[in-house]
């Protein structure tokens, strides 16, 4: 048993989808034990500079370190940069007298892992995405406690438990919450709604087709929330009969999805899990540059049928005319797709990787003993 709380380091972010799932972690870590130390290593750079602060967390930073992928400058200045972001990593679990070490895979997860491995600190590990990251491919190679997103996720010693999600979107009733989403985004309480978004910077390809279509999906009955992303502004003529309403950014994807009878999206982890988890059916647009593993995280649930794919280039005002609008107007498949994306959603990854970060601690403590709680009274992996 601990004589003193448990400490725990999260190391993650930069974009939202690393970043909400350290946070759903945190959170939960909190419930089960209140007393629990967190700490939060990230970027000056990223989301969390922000998002961890407002969350009530203590945030230290680390400096950015990307893996150089061409032979430039940045590969003669990458072994003294990860050192010194190791030797920083490393100060911080010394310093709070890490009991383990949590990784979320990003720019800071690499040096977290590297560090913790030297002072003998227990990681876990949370992949996200189906095609896991450099990061995470590395730091599965020192511990046996990793949670993936998904299934396909090709990591050794892996357990699949979902997306770690905040309460709002894991507890969200969305029938219940609908009247108040409505009146927060101005729309018609009769109308079937659309939602478009790219996540938090937005996808040119839907910010161009949608509102070319307007017209046609005014004609429908179909009113439209649409999230452009951040420095992305959209023009739609106004219309208070059936809305167009555009939205760069939000903080209420819970009124959001309450709203949404259907979503036209990208595929990111984050996305995929939450649509699933609260049972709304979607037609998936996959970022069409990096390493294909957004129509990896998709992959599930359009095979159970809770979900639509289709490539990027195939996004044009004929599509959303062609495919999405009879879509809309067939409430027994859309009824169809929200049963089967309620089916592949996970709504309690938060509070089981919480239990395995606090079984990791436990180990720990059993095997070191709370006496040699410090750096020093640790061994080298």
């Amino acid at each position: 048993m601990h004589d003193s709380p448990v400490s725990v380091v999260l190391a993650g972010g930069g974009s939202a989808g690393h970043v909400n799932p350290l946070l759903a972690t945190a959170d939960a870590l909190r419930a089960a034990a209140p007393d629990c130390r967190i700490t939060v290593l990230g970027t000056a750079e990223g989301l969390e500079a922000r998002l961890v602060p407002e969350r009530g967390y203590h945030l230290e930073i680390l400096p950015k370190v990307p893996f150089p992928r061409r032979p430039n400058g940045a590969v003669l200045r990458f072994p003294s940069e990860i050192r010194r972001a190791i030797a920083r990593a490393r100060e911080v679990i010394s310093e709070v007298k890490a009991d383990v070490v949590v990784g979320f895979g990003g720019y800071v997860a690499t040096p977290a892992y590297l560090a913790a491995r030297r002072t003998g600190t227990p990681i876990v590990i949370h992949e996200q995405n189906a095609r896991p990251g450099l990061a995470n491919r590395l730091g599965a190679r020192f511990t046996r406690d990793v949670a993936t997103t998904f299934g396909a996720t090709r990591l050794a010693n892996s357990t699949v438990i979902g997306l770690p999600m905040r309460r709002e979107i894991a507890d969200l009733d969305r029938a219940a919450l609908r009247g108040a989403g409505l009146a927060h985004f101005g729309l018609q309480e009769d109308a079937t709604t659309l939602l478009v978004f790219g996540g938090s910077l937005g996808a040119q390809r839907l910010n161009d087709a949608f509102p070319a279509a307007a017209p046609d999906l005014r004609a429908a009955g179909v009113q439209v929330l649409h999230l452009t992303g951040a420095g992305k502004p959209v023009e739609v003529e106004s219309d208070s009969q059936c809305p167009y309403v555009v939205v760069d950014y939000t903080d209420r994807m819970d009124l959001t999805y309450a709203v949404a009878d259907l979503a036209v999206c990208r595929a990111g982890a984050g996305t995929v899990s939450e649509l699933t988890a609260v049972g709304l059916p979607a037609i998936y647009v996959p970022l069409p540059i990096g390493n294909g593993e957004q129509r990896l995280n998709a992959a599930d649930v359009v095979a159970a049928g809770g979900g639509l794919l289709v490539a990027d280039a195939d996004v044009s005002p004929d599509w959303v005319r062609d495919t999405v609008l009879p879509l809309l107007a067939d409430e027994e498949r859309l009824g169809q797709m929200a049963d089967e994306a309620a089916v592949m959603g996970d709504r309690t990854a938060a509070e089981e990787l919480a239990k395995m970060v606090l079984a990791a601690a436990s180990r720990s403590d059993a095997n070191r003993g709370d006496s040699n709680r410090s750096d020093t009274g640790r061994s080298p992996a």
